[in-house]
């Protein structure tokens, strides 16, 4: 056996022991969507999410995109948790025509801070911060650009309301 064929073994024994080790400490794993606790389902406790009003146009488009998220259904749930949201939104210029000194683009950034608490005692079960950031082409006709700057708020909404479901669902999970 020459040294290329024991450094070999020695290399799939090592990757064997070590895939091993990963499998054992991976006995966690479960789908998210599964049943949870009790065996009731996941979709059943974010149905009972109720979401705070959220101020200014953003804020109402983030919080129907919360609703439909949380409970797409339309049935009534008595509310078990209240997910607060605070939004950040700025725009950003980070292109300009140099002739007229316009923006030729714009990015519109929103930073939503939530809180997920528990109607019950009030605890704040999981908090954190989600953002979107969309860009939109900016035109000399002024409408098109209100309109641009709204598909941007609105695309920015639904990313943010799926990373806030996808981290809530992660939480409540467990």
């Amino acid at each position: 056996m020459s040294s290329s064929d024991s450094t070999a073994c020695r290399r799939r024994a090592v990757l064997c022991a070590a895939l091993a080790l990963f499998l054992s400490a991976c006995n966690e794993i479960r789908p998210l969507y599964g049943p949870i606790g009790a065996g009731a389902p996941l979709a059943a406790e974010l149905q009972a999410v109720d979401v705070a009003p959220i101020p200014e146009r953003a804020g109402h488009y983030v919080r129907n995109e919360l609703i439909f998220a949380f409970n797409g259904t339309g049935s009534e749930v008595a509310p078990r948790y209240r997910l607060f949201v605070e939004l950040k939104e700025r725009v950003q210029t980070p292109i300009l025509d140099t002739v007229t000194g316009r923006a030729t683009s714009a990015t519109v950034i929103i930073d939503a801070d939530y809180k997920l608490i528990s109607i019950a005692d009030e605890k704040v079960i999981t908090e954190g911060v989600a953002f979107g950031v969309a860009s939109y082409d900016r035109f000399s006709n002024r409408l098109a650009n209100v309109r641009a700057a709204r598909d941007s708020e609105i695309r920015d909404a639904k990313v943010i309301a799926d990373q806030i479901r996808t981290r809530v669902a992660t939480v409540l999970a467990k």
